[in-house]
C-alpha cells in the first residue's frame, strides 16, 4: 500500500481589520499644517532659544548654566570644578542639547573681552581676544561663578520667581532669575531667531543704575533726562565710540540703529602703536588685512608690521611708516576705512517682555519694564519674608507657652500616647506649634530661656511691622529699591571703558596719494611693453628691447601722478605709475593690464596731474587739447577720447603747459613743417578735433600726405627731427624760420630730413 499523503491544514483567513472611523481621522491641508508647524517652531526659537528676557537678560541656556553651577555649589568663594561636570549637569538635567553648544555659551560668559561683566570665572585656556574660539576642551578647563553672578541668584530661594518642571519632569528649574540689576543692558545680548534678531550692546553699570534712580525718583522722566546718565554703550574694550550723540539718541529712541567704534592709537617715535581694538576684532585679522594691501602694492606708505601684544599690553600692534614724511593721521584714516580698525555694530533691542511676548524696546521702555520686574521681585521677596516671620512668631508663641509650663509639657510628652493632640488641647496650640515643641529635644527644651524668646519675638514683631508697612507703600518700596541699587553699584560699579569721541568719517586715500612722489620715466615700446625707470636722467631710447621691438614713446613725471595710455583706436586708459615693472627688465605687456579692442595697439603715454593738459592728434591731421583728468578711467576697457578717421593712426600725446607759452610743431610726410602757438587749438574733453596743418583734402583722403610727427615745446627749446637713423637739431633761430599759423601748410625741411619719422623736444 502506498503511504497516505499528509495534507496541510488549510490556513485560517484573517478577518480584515475594521475600517477606521472617519470621526477618528483629521484631515488638514498641507499648507495649513505647514503653517502651524512653522509658527510653533518659530515661537520655540524666539522664546526658548534666541531672545533674552527683560527680567534677567539671559537666554534659557545661559540661565540654566548659571542655575546648574549654583546647584553644584560653585559660588565665587568655592573651589574651581571641571567645566565638563557643569556641562554634564546642564544637558543632563535642564538643557537636552549638544554639549559643544552649551560649552560655547559657557565660554562666552567667561570671556572678559566678550562680556562687560562676566558671569563665569574660568581657570585654564578660555580663549583670547585675538582668537576667541581658541579655548581648550571642557575636560581641561575649570570654572565657578563670579561675584557679579550672585546678583542674579541672591534672592532665588526667597519666593521671588516661578518654577517649572524640567524637560523630563523630574526636577524643577526657575523660569527666571531674580536679577538685582538690569543685566540685559549691562552685558547686552545677541541672537538670531525666526523673523527677528536681537543685538543689545553692553552698558556701564554706574550709568545704568543712575538712569534707574532717575526713573524711580521721576517716573515721567523723558529720554533726554535718561541720556544725561547713559550717553552711549560701554563695550569691554578701550576703543573709541565715534558715533555722533544725535545718532545715539535716535538709536535709543527707536531701539534700532548702528554704532561705530574706532581703534585707539598713539605715536611712539615714528611708529604708530594701536593700543585698543573695536569689540570682538582680532589683532591677527587686522595685521592680515594690512599685509594684504601691502602685498597688493596698495599700501606703499607702510614698511613693516609687528604684533608686540603680551600679558602687560594685551593689544599692541606696531605699524612702521615708510618714512618720517608720512602723515600718520591720513594713513590711519585710510586704515580705518579699509580694515576692521573701524567697525560698525548693529543695535536691535528685541527682547521678551514681562507679558511673555517679544517686542522691540526703546531705552526708556526697557528700563521701565525692568523696574516693574524688579518691583514685583522685591514685593514677592518681602511677602515671602513676611510669611516666614509670621510663621516664626507663631512658633515662638508656642515655645513660650512650653517654657512657662515646662513641667507639664514634659509630663504630657512622657505619659501620653498622642502628645501632639494632648498639647494642642491642653494649651490651645496649633499643629505647627505642637510639632515645633515635640521636635525640640528634652534637654534643649529645658534650656529655653524666656528672655531669649521674648527678645526674638520683639525683633521679629518689629520686622513684621516694617514689612507690612513697606508692602502697603509704593514710596517705601521705591526707597528700598534705591538703597539696594546703591549697594550693588558700590559693590560692582566701575568706570567707563569705551571713551566717547565724535570723529569725522574715515575715508580711504586715493592710491596716488599714498605713493611717495619719486621721479620716474615711463617707457612704452612699439609692441606695447611698458616699464618705469627711476629718475629722469635715463635715455629711454638707449634701453634694450625684445627682438623685433623698439622704442615708441616715453613720459617723465612722478610715481604719484596719473599715467594715461592711448591706443590706436583713440581710447584712453589709466594705470598707477608706481606699480610698473622696473626698467632693469624689459617691462610687461600692457595687454595683461588692460583690455583694448581686438587688433588695437598702443600709441603713447602721458604722466602728470589731473589738470595737466595734453595734445591728442591723429596722423590724419586732426587734434585738440584735453586734460589727463578727462582721459582717466578705472575701466580696463578704457574710454573713447580721440575720434580717429578711417584708416588713420594715433600719434603719441604731447604735454601742453601754459597755452600762451607753449608752441606746437607739426611735420608732414611731404617734408613740410609749421610752428604756431598752442592757443590756436581748442580745449575739448573728447572728439575729433580740428586740422593741425593745412593739407589738401584730396591728398589727405587718399592718404598721400599725413602728419608724420607732432611735438610741443617752450620758448628757447630745440627740436630734433628724426629721419631714419639720422636726426637734425633745430635751434630756436632755425625754428623761427617755420613760424606760421594753423592754416598754413608750412615750409620744407632741409633735404635728407623730409622723410620724417618723429619730432622730439630737447630742453634747454
Amino acid at each position: 500500500m502506498s503511504p497516505r499523503k499528509k495534507t496541510m491544514p488549510a490556513k485560517k483567513r484573517r478577518k480584515p481589520a475594521p475600517a477606521a472611523s472617519a470621526a477618528r481621522l483629521e484631515t488638514v491641508p498641507v499648507a495649513a499644517f505647514s503653517e502651524r508647524a512653522y509658527l510653533d517652531y518659530s515661537m520655540y526659537v524666539i522664546l526658548d532659544r534666541a531672545l533674552p528676557h527683560v527680567g534677567d537678560g539671559l537666554k534659557p541656556v545661559q540661565r540654566r548654566i548659571i542655575y546648574a553651577m549654583s546647584e553644584l555649589g560653585l559660588s565665587a568663594a568655592a573651589k574651581f570644578k571641571k567645566s565638563a561636570r557643569t556641562v554634564g549637569d546642564v544637558i543632563g538635567k535642564f538643557h537636552p542639547h549638544g554639549d559643544s553648544a552649551c560649552y560655547e555659551a559657557m565660554v562666552l560668559m567667561a570671556q572678559s573681552f566678550s562680556y562687560r561683566y562676566p558671569l563665569v570665572d574660568g581657570q585654564g585656556n578660555w580663549g583670547s581676544a585675538d582668537d576667541p574660539k581658541s579655548f581648550a576642551a571642557m575636560r581641561y578647563t575649570e570654572s565657578r561663578l563670579t561675584r557679579y553672578a550672585q546678583t542674579l541668584l541672591a534672592e532665588l530661594e526667597h519666593g521671588t520667581v516661578d518654577w517649572a518642571p524640567n524637560f523630563d519632569g523630574t526636577l524643577q528649574e526657575p523660569k527666571l532669575l531674580p536679577a538685582q540689576l538690569p543685566n540685559i543692558l549691562l552685558n547686552g545680548a545677541s541672537g538670531i531667531a525666526v523673523g527677528m534678531a536681537t543685538d543689545i550692546p553692553p552698558h556701564n553699570l554706574r550709568e545704568v543704575v543712575a538712569a534707574c534712580m532717575e526713573l524711580l525718583r521721576h517716573p515721567r522722566a523723558t529720554l533726554k533726562d535718561i541720556l544725561r546718565h547713559i550717553q552711549a554703550p560701554d563695550f569691554p574694550t578701550d576703543a573709541e565710540i565715534i558715533t555722533p550723540a544725535e545718532e545715539i539718541r535716535a538709536i535709543y529712541a527707536s531701539g534700532g540703529g548702528s554704532l561705530r567704534m574706532r581703534a585707539a592709537w598713539e605715536r611712539e617715535g615714528s611708529d604708530i602703536i594701536v593700543t585698543a581694538l573695536p569689540h570682538q576684532v582680532s589683532g591677527s585679522r587686522i595685521l592680515e588685512q594690512i599685509a594684504a594691501q601691502m602685498l597688493a602694492k596698495k599700501l606703499p606708505l607702510v614698511e613693516d608690521l609687528r604684533d608686540e601684544s603680551d600679558h602687560e599690553s594685551p593689544t599692541r600692534l606696531v605699524i612702521v611708516p615708510r618714512s618720517n614724511r608720512v602723515n600718520a593721521d591720513e594713513l590711519m584714516a585710510h586704515l580705518f576705512a579699509t580694515t576692521d580698525l573701524e567697525r560698525s555694530y548693529r543695535v536691535n533691542m528685541n527682547a521678551i517682555g514681562l507679558d511673555g511676548r517679544p517686542r522691540l524696546f526703546d531705552l526708556r521702555s526697557l528700563l521701565l519694564e525692568w523696574l516693574r520686574f524688579r518691583a514685583e521681585t522685591l514685593k514677592r521677596r518681602l511677602a515671602d519674608r513676611l510669611e516666614r516671620v509670621s510663621q516664626r512668631l507663631h512658633v515662638l508663641d508656642g515655645l513660650l507657652v512650653a517654657f512657662l509650663n515646662i513641667d507639664e509639657v514634659i509630663r504630657i510628652i512622657r505619659e501620653s500616647d498622642e502628645p501632639k493632640k494632648r498639647l494642642m488641647k491642653r494649651f490651645r496650640l496649633s499643629e505647627i506649634q505642637a510639632s515645633a515643641i515635640l521636635e525640640i529635644r528634652l534637654r534643649q527644651l529645658a534650656r529655653l530661656e524666656e528672655i531669649r524668646i521674648r527678645a526674638e519675638q520683639e525683633d521679629l514683631a518689629t520686622e513684621r511691622q516694617w514689612l507690612q508697612t513697606t508692602l502697603k507703600s509704593k514710596a517705601r518700596m521705591k526707597t528700598v529699591m534705591r538703597k539696594e541699587l546703591e549697594q550693588v553699584e558700590a559693590d560692582f560699579g566701575d568706570p567707563r571703558r569705551s571713551p566717547l569721541r565724535e570723529r569725522e568719517a574715515a575715508r580711504a586715500l586715493d592710491q596716488t596719494a599714498m605713493v611717495p612722489a619719486e621721479p620716474v620715466t615711463v617707457v612704452l615700446s612699439r609692441r606695447g611693453w611698458i616699464r618705469g625707470a627711476k629718475g629722469h636722467e635715463i635715455d629711454p631710447t638707449s634701453l634694450s628691447f625684445k627682438s623685433g621691438d623698439g622704442y615708441l614713446d616715453s613720459a617723465r613725471g612722478r610715481t604719484n601722478q596719473l599715467l594715461v595710455v592711448m591706443d590706436s583706436t583713440g581710447r584712453s586708459y589709466s594705470l598707477p605709475a608706481h606699480n610698473l615693472a622696473s626698467a632693469r627688465s624689459q617691462g610687461e605687456p600692457l595687454s595683461s593690464l588692460l583690455h583694448p579692442p581686438t587688433g588695437a595697439s598702443f600709441a603713447g603715454v602721458m604722466l602728470g596731474e589731473e589738470t595737466t593738459r595734453c595734445l591728442l592728434c591723429s596722423d590724419a591731421g586732426y587734434g585738440f587739447i584735453s586734460t589727463l583728468g578727462e582721459l582717466a578711467t578705472r575701466n580696463k576697457k578704457g574710454k573713447s577720447a580721440l575720434r580717429v578717421p578711417a584708416q588713420a593712426g594715433v600719434l603719441p600725446p604731447q604735454p601742453v603747459g601754459d597755452l600762451d607759452d607753449t608752441w606746437v610743431a607739426v611735420a608732414t610726410t611731404a617734408g613740410n613743417m609749421v610752428v604756431y602757438a598752442a592757443s590756436e587749438l581748442p580745449l575739448l574733453p573728447r572728439g575729433k578735433g580740428i586740422k593741425l596743418v593745412n593739407i589738401p583734402g584730396n591728398r589727405l583722403n587718399k592718404r598721400e600726405e599725413l602728419v608724420a610727427g607732432v611735438v610741443t615745446f617752450l620758448e628757447g627749446d630745440r627740436i630734433r627731427v628724426h629721419a631714419g637713423k639720422r636726426y637734425l637739431n633745430l635751434r630756436p633761430a632755425d625754428i623761427d624760420h617755420f613760424l606760421g599759423s594753423r592754416e598754413n601748410r608750412g615750409l620744407k625741411l632741409p633735404r635728407g630730413f623730409r622723410m620724417v619719422d618723429r619730432l622730439e623736444r630737447v630742453s634747454r
